[in-house]
């Protein structure tokens, strides 16, 4: 009697598993991740000719195009997502705090619509692309569509930088960032990052004011719906995608990235290939920090390896992308990565959380292991360059 009720619980197991597949196959995406718009193709220093099948380099982000950003200016100072079907302000107008930013969504009549929203960070990071280029402070290309999107630089004359130009978001860091600074996610256009930044100024106390988009529409965009395969897979039915359960268990550098994910056979399948970036920021959990659930910023129905920070203690490792983020003096060497444990830097000579687990940054691609980690810029960005890996497909591709 007990084998045969095992074995009827192991019959259910695999129904349910097997019809959830099924569904993952069948339900048309409610969240669909835009493609980040880079076209050409780069190795760890330079642009490189198109890698086949099997060559170094083979699988980075310009190799797959899904989702292909489109806009529709509706000449009423709005402009549409045609992939996303999320609505948007053309002009953001003038920085404003946080709370204010919402008083003005709700009088908003832009367009004659009267249901504008502050977005989530994932509504504001569905406009990033990625053919934008930064050098230092120094603006050079926007990552964002300017022929739909005004997107302004910082005011130098005034004494902020060019990148200064941040574009908050609705979703406030379940943690704290720097000297337990209450935060908001934003999105900088002009430098090609998520960064949690201070909600108020550290020195005074006042509101901190950045820009704001508003948007309308989709409010399910966002939202994921994982199913666990039980094959050491997980689809998210609301974005069509399927992902690695389990991580590389180990740090990469992006080419070695790269490679395994084209190389991986899980799940019965053999179309793995490394995220891009806004793949990857899809899956992430803003509700989840190590702060304040001890865990990485990610759903639990998948496993993330736990490392050692600098300074010995708990952390989460940072997750390569097959996004090159086009930075620095040679603009090729960096590509970008999620921060799922804790962005941290160095700051005063103290290691801390400076940009919230959900940042995203960059790292070079390339490196000698003994040489990292190291620091970088004015938070002192701690740089791993090995980072690990959690690979994707496409359901039904």
């Amino acid at each position: 009697m007990k084998r045969v009720l095992q074995a009827l619980i192991l019959t259910l197991v695999i129904f349910f598993n097997l019809h959830a597949e099924g569904a993952s196959q069948q339900i048309e995406p409610t969240y669909k991740t835009v493609d980040t718009g880079v076209n050409d193709f780069y190795g760890n220093t330079s642009i490189i000719p198109n890698p086949k099948l099997g060559d170094a380099f083979f699988g980075q982000d310009a190799q797959y195009k899904i989702n292909t950003p489109s806009y529709t200016d509706n000449a009423d100072g709005t402009i549409t997502d045609n992939v996303t079907g999320l609505m948007w302000q053309k002009v953001m107008g003038e920085k404003m705090p946080f709370d204010e930013a919402f008083r003005r969504a709700g009088e908003s009549g832009v367009g004659g619509f009267h249901d504008w929203r502050v977005p989530s960070i994932k509504e504001l990071y569905s406009l990033i692309i990625f053919t934008g280029r930064v050098q230092g402070q120094r603006a050079i290309e926007p990552f964002i569509e300017t022929k739909y999107f005004d997107q302004p630089h910082g005011n130098t004359s005034v004494g902020e930088r060019e990148i200064d130009a941040q574009t908050w978001s609705s979703t406030e860091y379940v943690g704290r960032t720097m000297r337990n600074d209450e935060t908001v996610f934003g999105v900088n256009f002009v430098d090609g990052r998520i960064k949690g930044y201070p909600k108020y100024k550290p020195r005074d106390g006042r509101p901190n004011r950045m820009y704001f988009r508003f948007v309308r529409g989709n409010k399910d965009y966002g939202k994921n719906k994982f199913v666990d395969n039980g094959d050491g897979t997980v689809s998210d039915v609301a974005t069509g995608l399927m992902w690695q359960k389990a991580d590389s268990q180990k740090g990469l550098t992006w080419e070695m990235a790269l490679k395994y994910s084209e190389n991986l056979t899980l799940g019965g399948h053999e179309d793995w290939r490394l995220p891009n970036a806004k793949e990857l920021q899809s899956i992430v959990d803003y509700s989840r920090s190590p702060q304040t659930s001890v865990s990485a910023a990610i759903a639990l129905a998948f496993e993330t390896t736990a490392i050692k920070d600098p300074e010995g203690n708990k952390q989460y490792p940072y997750f390569w992308t097959s996004t090159t983020h086009l930075e620095g003096r040679n603009p090729y060497a960096s590509a970008v990565y999620i921060a799922f444990g804790a962005a941290q830097g160095l700051m005063h000579g103290r290691l801390m959380d400076v940009h919230g687990a959900g940042a995203q940054r960059s790292d070079p691609k390339s490196g000698n292991a003994g040489d990292y980690p190291q620091y970088f810029g004015p938070q002192g960005d701690l740089r791993y360059v090995f980072n690990y890996v959690r690979c994707v497909r496409t359901i039904n591709r």
